[in-house]
């Protein structure tokens, strides 16, 4: 099919990434949520079984429902381990058991359901002062006791300063977790996620929780060259050159007028397929090698760019992230960040694998 815009995905470097993730901190889970962070479960899955994952992460008890069916069709695929963040309810005990997913327990009340609803293995997790999911430090004592019988497959919290090496607040958590630990059965315990693994060995514990450097974001955006290797690229054909004078606008509510003769592209991509509309005007592309600015409002479907000064055709395409243009400097532009750039592009964006299957 001919294509007038495609995220490129590269499920070898999800791998490689997935791998050095791992060696850093000594064992790792893969983080697949929102459909493997918008890359697609179907083309990232096989290639993360493939350099020895075994355990897996997702928000959603559907994401874990979907996991667990594309595990169950590959043949000789381990029977991996799904974790489900929003833990466990009375209505979804059944789902959670049906499955096999490991529910990630936050509260009493979640302990409690669990274990009425005579469910096998389970992850709890504690808060350190995210403030967010997790078993408060005052119900640390009561988890104890009602954890009685519960098998506990993982005792995890989440750093809300990973990916920023010089926050005290790494440092805060990490003696928080100990004291956690400390007061729980014993289980193997986690802390980190793709910015915690570069904090050092003191925060790895037994399990470390890569997500967005699996995709190749950078974990600690401004903090030295990215280690992780590109796994996307989005790219979008160029539709329509034309002429626009001086003094003439481009776009919706002529808010771009031309401050001098300019050759504008017309690119088929536009807010319908994730690009946001706050991009206008300030986000780059890549075009022939060289970077071009979006001038004009972004629309439903259609981006325009200055390409004054530069060789380019009918059918030619703009990358908007990628080798050229990595997706931390992309989203910067876009005035947001990789995780939102990543997960917030449209299913009408074919995802291209290598090999050519797409999805």
């Amino acid at each position: 099919m001919d294509r007038a815009a495609s995220i490129r995905v590269w499920p070898e470097a999800v791998a490689a990434n997935f791998a050095g993730m791992r060696n850093r901190a000594g064992a790792a889970a893969a983080v697949v949520k929102a459909d493997a962070y918008g890359l697609g479960l179907d083309g990232v899955v096989p290639a993360l079984l493939g350099a020895g994952c075994d355990s897996f992460f997702v928000a959603r008890l559907e994401e874990g429902v979907a996991l667990r069916a594309l595990l169950v069709s590959k043949r000789g695929a381990p029977k991996a381990r799904i974790f489900v963040l929003d833990g466990a309810t009375a209505a979804t005990v059944p789902a959670l058991i049906a499955h096999d997913l490991v529910p990630v327990l936050s509260s009493l009340a979640q302990i409690d359901a669990w274990r009425q609803g005579r469910g096998g293995a389970a992850a709890l997790h504690v808060d350190t002062g995210m403030n967010r999911l997790g078993l408060p430090p005052d119900e640390t004592a009561q988890a104890a006791l009602r954890l009685e019988g519960v098998s506990l497959a993982l005792v995890m919290s989440h750093l809300a300063c990973g990916d920023d090496p010089a926050s005290p607040m790494n440092a805060v958590q990490l003696a928080r977790f100990k004291d956690a630990l400390a007061r729980l059965p014993s289980a193997p315990a986690s802390l980190a996620a793709s910015g915690g693994v570069f904090l050092g060995r003191e925060y790895h514990f037994d399990l470390a929780r890569p997500g967005i450097g699996l995709y190749g974001g950078h974990p600690q955006p401004g903090h030295g060259p990215n280690p992780m290797q590109c796994a996307a690229q989005l790219t979008a054909r160029v539709l329509q050159l034309r002429d626009v004078a001086a003094g003439d606008s481009v776009g919706y509510g002529a808010s771009f007028l031309a401050p001098t003769p300019l050759r504008i592209a017309t690119i088929a991509l536009g807010y319908a397929d994730g690009v946001l509309r706050s991009a206008g005007g300030r986000a780059e592309m890549v075009l022939g090698g060289r970077r071009a600015r979006l001038v004009g409002r972004v629309s439903m479907d259609l981006i325009t760019v200055d390409v004054t000064g530069l060789e380019v055709a009918v059918g030619d395409d703009a990358e908007l992230f990628g080798p050229s243009l990595p997706v931390d400097e992309a989203a910067a532009q876009w005035g947001t960040i990789s995780y939102e750039l990543l997960t917030g592009l449209s299913r009408r964006v074919p995802r291209v694998y290598e090999g050519g299957a797409s999805a």
